[in-house]
């Protein structure tokens, strides 16, 4: 029953976080367009209001007009509409979501002892750390240096660092999933953090001047359009980091973090394209380039250029990891899921307080009933065990694979 409800919990959560990103996403990618895509107004009656620029549209059967003021109209409406609470809304349900999963699971889901031998709670405090350092050293990089005129080159050059950097610490500290996870996650976190921080009380400021029949300061504007540019580059990333636990073979490669910054990188390069075409300019070169790293990384983690010569022991007193001519038995099949699987799929597993999916191997029959999902995710995508916490080996995955590939037979 504890296994349903949070099985529930998860699937609302995750619901509701893709729902309020998509929200998020779907005003911010608009904004962007918008701006990108409007033109200066004929109109000398507009020029008079101050509209610096202006679109007409069609949607839904109606006609749009929306303009932009240089800096602020001369009378300010009584009710505008503020977008904030999409962004905050996205960043709580997935900071919810990340803690059902990841740091109340800390030991099966943040570590391997593979990569950085740590303990649960130092995890879930390294974890944390993550998030809100990646958020102070970009601030700190935005605040003492973004204001400077012809500033925005260095700016990013020095995010795009702090990226590498970060997504190479993550790799080398947390498993691979819960790294490829918490690079978007402070990723996003800056996002949210420059609505909350930067973005929102900027444009409070100017509307208490306006109200106080002051002009509005326009570094307000500047800053918040700085961390807006910011956050569409982010997007693409972070949507991949996000999806990326769907697919072992990225956060299990072999210099992972290498894999996550190509793809990230591919991202960025194809949101570059569609910002310069809202201005009406296409550059193929962006996209191209993007298709090239990405067929790059494909080709890279292909299975004939990872492919390694499989060394099988003659014996083990740890393992049953041999495999001889009868390397598809049962028995043998059997012994490995006692010795890696079972830890987590029995009915009392001793890594978990219920069993991993309300998977069972702790029979014949359950072991046959579950033979699809074992070869798919022991022997292909290498998905399981977790963070590879039981250690299993190679032969052993082979062991598995060579019987289900013989049919799978419990006798």
């Amino acid at each position: 029953m504890e296994a349903y409800i949070l099985d529930w919990l998860n699937l609302l959560l995750r619901w509701l976080h893709v729902i309020t990103a998509i929200a998020w996403i779907g005003s911010s990618f608009y904004f962007v367009w918008l701006d990108n895509s409007l033109v200066a107004p004929t109109d000398p009656e507009l020029k008079e209001k101050g509209v610096g620029g202006e679109l007409w549209a069609v949607h839904g059967g109606g006609f749009y007009n929306p303009q932009k003021y240089l800096l602020a109209p001369k009378v300010l409406p009584e009710h505008l509409h503020w977008f904030y609470w999409e962004s905050y809304s996205t960043w709580l349900s997935g900071f919810a979501l990340f803690s059902l999963l990841y740091l109340f699971n800390a030991n099966v889901f943040l570590v391997d002892r593979n990569v950085f031998d740590m303990s649960a709670s130092m995890a879930g405090g390294a974890a944390i750390a993550f998030l809100i350092f990646n958020w102070l050293i970009y601030d700190a990089i935005c605040s003492t240096i973004g204001d400077r005129p012809g500033a925005d080159r260095l700016v990013n050059l020095l995010v795009g660092l702090q990226v590498v950097v970060s997504v190479w610490a993550a790799c080398h500290l947390f498993s691979g999933r819960a790294a490829f996870l918490i690079s978007g996650a402070s990723l996003a976190t800056i996002m949210s953090a420059n609505v909350l921080v930067w973005i929102i009380p900027g444009q409070r400021k100017m509307v208490a001047s306006m109200r106080a029949g002051q002009a509005p300061d326009p570094i307000h504007g500047k800053r918040g359009k700085q961390r807006s540019v910011h956050n569409t580059y982010f997007t693409l990333p972070v949507l991949f980091a996000m999806l990326s636990n769907h697919y072992s073979m990225t956060y299990n490669a072999p210099h992972n973090w290498v894999v996550l910054l190509v793809i990230m990188a591919a991202g960025a390069l194809i949101r570059q394209f569609f910002v310069l075409r809202h201005k009406g300019v296409y550059n193929w070169w962006y996209p191209g380039i993007a298709v090239g790293l990405l067929l790059a990384v494909i080709v890279w983690m292909s299975p004939l250029m990872q492919a390694r010569p499989v060394v099988v022991a003659a014996s083990s007193s740890s393992s049953s990891s041999s495999s001889s001519s009868e390397g598809g038995a049962f028995a043998q099949v059997q012994q490995v899921i006692q010795a890696r699987c079972i830890q987590c799929h029995a009915a009392q597993p001793t890594l978990m307080p219920v069993p991993g999916k309300g998977v069972l191997l702790d029979s014949p029959e359950h072991i046959s009933q579950h033979a699809q999902q074992i070869y798919q995710q022991a022997v292909v995508q290498k998905a399981m065990p977790l963070g590879n916490m039981t250690h299993i080996t190679e032969e052993e995955r082979a062991v598995i694979g060579k019987w289900f590939e013989a049919g799978a037979a419990v006798k």
